[in-house]
């Protein structure tokens, strides 16, 4: 059972927008804190894109062969898409979003470079193509109606 006190803390560390998004309220140290901790996602997400041998022999001692690089940069585009998520400043979609758009276009870049292609890819990158697109009208008509209603 949630108590009256336990809510009256809740509402107090976070507050609900109209559109679902959670805006931090109060305490700049937790901001401050997202902030750096979105940020260094991000970054170890770019380096992980760029330069995954070496990101994964500093951190784990380890070389990356054969199909371990596109999978190292399929995590470095997950943790792009939850730094960006995570930002205090964006929507909790943005996220989703980001990712979906960078692992369609890794995994078209793949496919037509035509040295990683399973069973799976193209069918996996369509799938991604979709629900990003899914994705992309939804937020763009959810935008409009919020607009229509300001006006």
């Amino acid at each position: 059972m949630i108590t009256r006190a336990a809510l009256k803390s809740f509402e107090a560390v976070r507050a609900s927008h109209d559109d679902g998004d959670i805006k931090l309220r109060g305490d700049s140290n937790i901001k401050k804190i997202l902030t750096l901790t979105s940020v260094a996602e991000a970054a170890a997400g770019v380096l992980l894109i760029f330069v995954p041998s070496l990101i994964v022999r500093l951190l784990l001692g380890a070389e990356l062969t054969g199909v371990s690089i596109p999978v190292a940069r399929v995590a470095g585009i997950a943790l792009i898409s939850l730094g960006v998520g995570c930002f205090p400043a964006n929507a909790s979609r943005s996220g989703m979003l980001t990712y979906g758009i960078l692992v369609t276009l890794y995994l078209l870049y793949l496919g037509i470079r035509g040295e990683w292609v399973g069973l799976l890819l193209w069918p996996a990158m369509g799938l991604h193509a979709i629900l990003t697109t899914l994705l992309i009208l939804a937020f763009v008509r959810d935008r409009g109606t919020k607009f229509m209603k300001a006006n």
